[in-house]
């Protein structure tokens, strides 16, 4: 993670993910369902934005295709310059354990083991030497501000805790993107506060954010929200700063 002198709060140019007329229909008995259409838009690296819309809208079928755990069933998906959409299944997990990290509402953290040993789980898989496990993971809560919770289990912090560590976790393979899916769902107000700050903290180090939300004051806290309704974009607009300051004190009240 970069330190205070490397910050930077705007993109730098560089366009990480396009999506161009994408597409994801099921088919079941004959029915066709559509849950995205003509889906199209694209995101910079160092962007924060957010993908708002209400329950059904298609909204998490996106983040899931975005974040290389679903394919799309028509369209263009680039992501890092690159063309994802025909990779293999294998190509798909070794990109995606690279390059993306996710913070989901309900934390998915291991039952029965060390805060540390959560937060390590990720390079397991990954090119880091094990040497640098350690280093990494115990950098990666320092970030967070959970370096002293480091030995503690992790049925023995609390939900605001728990939601660090996996952002932590998230953190750990330096990726490209961090997709966080709802990360204050399970937590009260206060709670969620430290974990947007935390959100708008990374993205003014450089990290990519991309939030997934269906609150309006949760979404306000990124820089752009596009907004998503039965499968369709109907709005993509920059956040004043005015709207950024206004979600940051209401989610304190």
């Amino acid at each position: 993670m970069e330190n205070a002198s490397e910050k930077r709060s705007e993109p730098n140019g560089t366009v990480l993910i396009r999506v161009d007329d994408l597409e994801k229909k099921y088919l079941n008995e004959g029915l066709v369902t559509h849950v995205l259409e003509h889906v199209s838009f694209m995101i910079k690296a160092g962007e924060f934005v957010a993908i708002m819309g209400p329950s059904g809208s298609g909204k998490s079928t996106l983040m899931h295709i975005l974040g290389l755990l679903d394919r799309p069933s028509g369209g263009v998906y680039e992501f890092d310059g690159r063309d994802v959409t025909g990779l293999s299944d294998e190509n798909l997990a070794h990109t995606r354990n690279e390059k993306i990290g996710f913070v989901f509402q309900s934390f998915y953290l291991l039952p029965r083991t060390s805060v540390l040993e959560n937060v390590m789980l990720p390079l397991i898989y990954s090119k880091v030497p094990v040497s640098e496990h350690r280093a990494r993971a115990e950098n990666a809560l320092k970030s967070v501000g959970l370096e002293h919770r480091m030995q503690y289990g992790s049925n023995q912090i609390s939900g605001g805790e728990k939601q660090r560590v996996a952002i932590a976790r998230a953190l750990v393979n330096k990726p490209s993107v961090i997709f966080a899916d709802e990360p204050t769902g399970n937590l009260d107000s206060k709670s969620g506060a430290q974990v947007m700050s935390i959100f708008r903290a990374l993205n003014e180090q450089g990290h990519t954010i991309i939030l997934v939300t269906h609150e309006k004051y949760t979404a306000e806290h990124a820089a752009r929200i596009i907004k998503i309704h039965d499968g369709h974009i109907v709005s993509d607009e920059k956040v004043s700063e005015e709207e950024r300051r206004a979600a940051q004190s209401g989610i304190l009240k």
